[in-house]
């Protein structure tokens, strides 16, 4: 005869110390993982010529230098002239082959005035980065162009191809998370799970892959260009998109999705060997399609980061893409009949495994992504990042619900001498949990083996499962964290598309440097007390730091314009530091002086001393301090 107790005590000693901890792992792993692999998005590094510089001739291209490898197309650089006119020439390209830099030749005789760069390109982990700058050729002036000042995510067509994103994630992890559930957890001669409900959540989340990939390879060139969506009917950009890398994902997802849904089309209750090897091969090549066109591509540790990118991807659809499995068993489940204890242990082990490798993973991630306690807050990614946080919290909070539902199912079935059920609900209770630890070696000693099976289904009325309102309950609170999840995997889309803690961090810090003056310009105005013998020398030391330096002159007369002298001279001075003069060794270019090396030894203040000599006999010497920066780190 078995007594209450008994089967509830065997329960819930191992459910409270391994559930407690890997439900703590769950944090953890979502806390310090994040979504996905992560490095950086590429950032500007240095231009040539440099953003507001000031020009005496045109230059012959514009030369740009990334933090990283970039992707470029026919717009990648446009350069307009005052008047708002295309004045670049030729095909935009590489620089000397180097992958992260980009180049686009100039039309020749440009006039003065202001030029606009405007840029776009594609960094290594496939997310289009964009910005635009200017410079002067001769003087600054008005200009017609209107700078581009939005996000380059912010058009019709990134939208669009961030809400299919959204659809892909959350189809992979249905499709992967629910075939592997229907194919491992049916033991033979067993009733439950239900097969035909799960094969068409398994069909949901297979359609929803492949529909949203076709969307996505289609919206790529539009995204990637900044063009309207009319531009996916453009063949050759489609054809250019399909020779990047992440168009090339996109295609082998596709054929890989192709062979997945002949390989769910044979789909048997018990597959064979060749079929379970063929579906985990499967899904580790989707995840790859990610691992290998993403975050994970580019920047630290890129051998190491891809493996630990899929093993995060398949251990987040394990986990989710189980927990809407896991809901149809709950509620397709014939009436008077329970869930196989061997289902729910193998289930149970699963979810662990998965909880362990996500802790694993996102250890490492975090350290790659976020790179500091600080980035948390500070930037878009780490706020992201904590909202996820919030919501995993949510899930672990109404898995707890769950547990308390079950716990009372267990009385009452304890209540009414009927514990047979208690293993296998207190198994569904750490499953709903995400990652229970597997009691399968005290559920079958909980059974009794002198039982006959009529007697077990007798003891419940084939409307129990309706009836029972605990059960019901039970039902609802792994309903919402079935909700909850997707909230998860929302969070997770909008994680993959934004630049990492680490790498907004490191933009900040090339934009702050960017803003630094790249040269010291110096007006010394002169008069040598004769008519029109008065005007204003402007000096351009580049870069005005400690080193080697150009120096540029130019004269200006009392109508503001240019004019020629017969001498310009330069020295500077220390006299604190008792250094100098330094003769800067001016040269007529014909129009203005300049001299191609100075070199300051010390930072601080320098005293210009400039000799102007307009005619043969008369000329002054005038004065004026200027600042001389540090050399950079």
């Amino acid at each position: 005869m078995r007594t209450p107790a008994t089967p509830t005590a065997t329960v819930r000693r191992p459910r409270t110390s391994r559930s407690a901890l890997l439900l703590v792992g769950a944090v953890l792993a979502l806390l310090l993982g994040g979504a996905g692999t992560a490095s950086a998005h590429a950032t500007l590094n240095r231009s040539d010529p440099a953003d507001a510089a000031l020009l005496k001739t045109a230059p012959q291209q514009i030369t740009l230098t990334f933090s990283e490898s970039v992707s470029l197309s026919d717009g990648s650089l446009r350069v307009l002239s005052p008047k708002n006119l295309r004045v670049d020439r030729g095909t935009v390209g590489h620089a000397a082959g180097k992958g992260d830099t980009a180049r686009v030749g100039l039309a020749g005789k440009l006039p003065e005035g202001t030029y606009t760069v405007a840029w776009r390109a594609v960094s290594s982990d496939s997310h289009p980065i964009s910005g635009a700058f200017t410079f002067s050729i001769g003087r600054p002036s008005a200009t017609a162009v209107a700078l581009p000042t939005g996000s380059p995510d912010d058009t019709a067509a990134s939208r669009l191809y961030s809400f299919f994103r959204s659809i892909a994630y959350g189809g992979f992890a249905l499709f992967v998370g629910a075939a592997l559930f229907t194919l491992l957890h049916r033991p033979a001669g067993t009733a439950l799970p239900p097969l035909r409900p799960l094969r068409r959540l398994v069909l949901a989340g297979w359609t929803a892959l492949f529909a949203s990939t076709a969307v996505l390879l289609l919206l790529r060139g539009p995204y990637e260009s900044g063009r309207g969506l009319t531009a996916v009917f453009d063949v050759s950009l489609l054809g250019s998109t399909v020779a990047g890398r992440a168009g090339l994902a996109l295609g082998v997802r596709l054929l890989l999705l192709a062979a997945a849904g002949a390989l769910l089309a044979g789909f048997a209750a018990r597959p064979g060997r060749a079929v379970r090897v063929t579906g985990a091969l499967l899904a580790v090549g989707l995840a790859l399609t990610w691992a290998g066109a993403e975050h994970a591509s580019a920047g630290l540790q890129v051998p190491l980061a891809i493996p630990v990118a899929v093993l995060h991807l398949l251990a987040m659809a394990v986990w989710l893409g189980g927990l809407p499995a896991l809901l149809v068993v709950l509620f397709r489940a014939p009436a008077g009949q329970e869930i196989p204890s061997a289902v729910v242990t193998r289930f149970s082990r699963l979810a662990f495994t998965a909880v362990a490798v996500l802790v694993a993973t996102g250890v490492y991630q975090s350290w790659r992504q976020v790179g500091s306690w600080q980035a948390l807050s500070t930037t878009e990614y780490g706020r992201l990042l904590t909202l996820k946080v919030v919501a995993v919290v949510l899930v672990l909070t109404a898995a707890s619900f769950s547990r308390q539902w079950v716990d009372r199912i267990v009385q009452d079935r304890a209540t009414e001498s009927l514990p047979a059920t208690t293993p296998e609900l207190s198994r569904v209770t750490q499953t709903v949990g995400a990652g229970a630890a597997p009691g399968g070696d005290t559920a079958e000693g909980a059974r009794s083996t002198h039982e006959p099976p009529a007697s077990r289904e007798r003891a419940e009325p084939p409307d129990a499962p309706d009836s029972d309102p605990h059960r019901r309950a039970l039902r609802r609170s792994v309903a919402v964290e079935a909700a909850l999840g997707a909230v998860v995997l929302a969070i997770t889309t909008l994680l993959t598309g934004t630049q990492p803690g680490r790498a907004a961090v490191a933009s900040a810090a090339a934009v702050e440097a960017a803003r630094e003056p790249t040269a010291t310009v110096a007006m010394v105005p002169f008069d040598v007390g004769t008519p029109n013998g008065n005007g204003t020398v402007q000096i351009t030391i580049a870069s005005g730091r400690v080193g080697d330096n150009t120096v540029q002159a130019v004269v200006y007369g009392p109508d503001k314009g240019f004019v020629t002298v017969p001498e310009l001279r330069l020295t500077l001075t220390r006299k604190a530091q008792r250094i100098g003069p330094l003769d800067a060794r001016l040269t007529d270019r014909h129009g203005y002086w300049a001299t191609d090396r100075l070199r300051l030894p010390l930072a601080g203040v320098w005293t210009l001393h400039v000799t102007v000599r307009v005619t043969d006999i008369d000329q002054v010497t005038v004065a004026q301090d200027v600042r001389i920066r540090p050399s950079p780190a």
